[in-house]
């Protein structure tokens, strides 16, 4: 199976939609996930996600289905001298990297700047609601890897958010979330691929073999986003 993981396309916040080119965006992906041969698709609910899905339905006859849970993050703003406001996912890397103590599967959720915001509480709820999405498609977790209720070799197209999106992306590849979150970017209709690798006739593990990917983008002559980025971008 593999999961195809996509921000919606370049975003107009204030009216929960998107841009002008966004919709050049959406319609370039569209292309790109009817050569990939998708056979399923699923969406958050709001409505820049949905309008970055529409092309893709339309033109692959495929009826999506919403789920709830995938929508973006939000109530997570942090403070703090160095930087004033921001949302947690947005936190500099210089910051989140001060002390590497913090960097681990079991504490990461404790780094002074982000403990009072309940992170931990949001990432669980991901991860639960991930656990029940993955054991119907035929895979259920077991600690780290997935046990094989029903392998297969589906072709699942999940559209959603920039913040949610790498908290669940750090979630399927076991990587500490704040560590992810400091690291790694996904640009508007970026297509992140990952494989449910099966190496044996009992487990599978998530392998990411794509990430970010914008070919679609350069192929119709259209240039990358930075929506999402808050420094410097060239």
């Amino acid at each position: 199976m593999r999961l195809y993981i996509i921000r919606h396309a370049e975003p107009d916040y204030e009216n929960d939609t998107i841009t002008e080119e966004g919709h050049r965006q959406a319609k370039a992906l569209a292309k790109k996930l009817q050569k990939e041969g998708i056979t399923q698709i699923y969406c958050s609910p709001l409505g820049r996600a949905v309008a970055t899905m529409e092309y893709t339905s339309e033109l692959l006859g495929i009826k999506p289905v919403i789920l709830d849970w995938t929508r973006e993050l939000s109530k997570m703003q942090v403070e703090d001298e160095r930087i004033g406001r921001l949302p947690a996912w947005n936190l500099p890397g210089e910051i989140i990297f001060d002390d590497i103590s913090y960097l681990t599967h079991k504490n990461w959720h404790e780094l002074p700047i982000i403990k009072e915001v309940n992170i931990k509480d949001k990432y669980d709820e991901i991860k639960e609601e991930s656990d029940k999405f993955l054991k119907e498609l035929g895979y259920e977790r077991q600690d780290t890897k997935y046990s094989l209720l029903n392998p297969n070799e589906e072709k699942i197209a999940i559209f959603c958010h920039g913040a949610f999106g790498r908290t669940w992306i750090s979630q399927l590849l076991n990587i500490p979330l704040t560590i992810f979150w400091a690291s790694f970017w996904i640009s508007p209709t970026s297509v992140t691929t990952i494989l449910f690798e099966e190496r044996s006739k009992e487990w599978a593990v998530p392998r990411c073999i794509g990430f970010g990917d914008t070919s679609h983008l350069y192929e119709a002559g259209i240039e990358n986003s930075s929506s999402g980025l808050t420094a410097n971008f060239y």
